[in-house]
């Protein structure tokens, strides 16, 4: 869910309780028809194998009023051996108007609203970094790509090609991390399940973007002050946690399975 919604949401609201991070992101250059590439890489390493948590970053286009986001979210293990295999899902979504997409991976329509929305559930380390990559592969048409930068192999999230109005990425916006099943119904603040992960900056090819930085995330909606929050700047980003109970976090367990010697290949049902 977009950054924008969650406030909506919560100004809406008197009864749930809404608990989530934002952080803003800005490249120094701003060139001429925007980005035509932009690469955002996230770690899960605290992150329990189960449903629940998005990890995004929201981007948009000039000549367009509508956001995109892409990110990971935590999904709960294969049943393969005695432990499982961890599984990821990525996403690369739109929330435009107009968007359309002949992509397998990908479907009409994000949150209920018009868009499209695609998803690559593939077997990784929750350990390794994964990059995001997003670049334009001709006219308005944009393809995601999920890299783990400890292998080198990428897994296709999707693609779907804008209206013609679009330009390319705009050089600053928002992201957040959110716990999706708090999107409906009441909840307590201090059952908020733990997590960490972190977020690094941005950074582009596209000549004139100069650098991209990743500002210090923060707390917004109910459960300011109340959701176990913490940030710890690391090199090139910060680590990020919140939340109070679950069950550990598999970073040992995850220590112990071959998956960053896997093939990030696609989880099929």
């Amino acid at each position: 869910m977009k950054f924008s919604s969650l406030i909506s949401m919560a100004l809406a609201a008197s009864q749930p309780a809404f608990a989530s991070i934002g952080n803003t992101w800005q490249f120094t250059g701003k060139p001429k028809g925007g980005l035509r590439d932009i690469t955002f890489p996230f770690r899960m390493e605290g992150a329990t194998h189960k449903e629940g948590y998005f990890f995004a970053q929201q981007f948009s286009f000039q000549g367009l009023q509508s956001e995109s986001v892409c990110g990971l979210k935590t999904q709960s293990n294969q049943p393969d051996g005695p432990t499982g295999r961890s599984v990821i899902r990525a996403v690369f979504s739109t929330y435009q108007p107009g968007a359309t997409t002949e992509d397998s991976n990908c479907h009409n329509g994000v949150d209920g609203g018009p868009g499209i929305t695609c998803t690559a559930d593939f077997y990784g380390d929750y350990i390794a970094i994964f990059n995001i990559l997003i670049e334009n592969v001709g006219g308005t048409t944009w393809k995601a790509t999920a890299i783990n930068t400890s292998t080198g192999r990428g897994v296709h999230i999707g693609t779907w090609t804008l209206p013609s109005s679009a330009g390319g990425i705009n050089s600053k916006q928002y992201g957040f991390i959110e716990y999706t099943p708090w999107n409906s119904g009441r909840h307590l603040c201090k059952n908020l399940p733990r997590t960490a992960a972190t977020m690094y900056n941005p950074f582009s090819k596209t000549p004139g973007a100069g650098t991209g930085r990743l500002n210090a995330p923060y707390q917004y909606l109910d459960c300011v002050n109340f959701m176990g929050f913490s940030i710890q700047k690391v090199p090139n980003g910060y680590h990020v946690q919140c939340g109070f109970y679950s069950a550990p976090s598999r970073r040992s367990e995850a220590l112990m399975l071959p998956d960053a010697a896997e093939e990030e290949t696609s989880v099929r049902s």
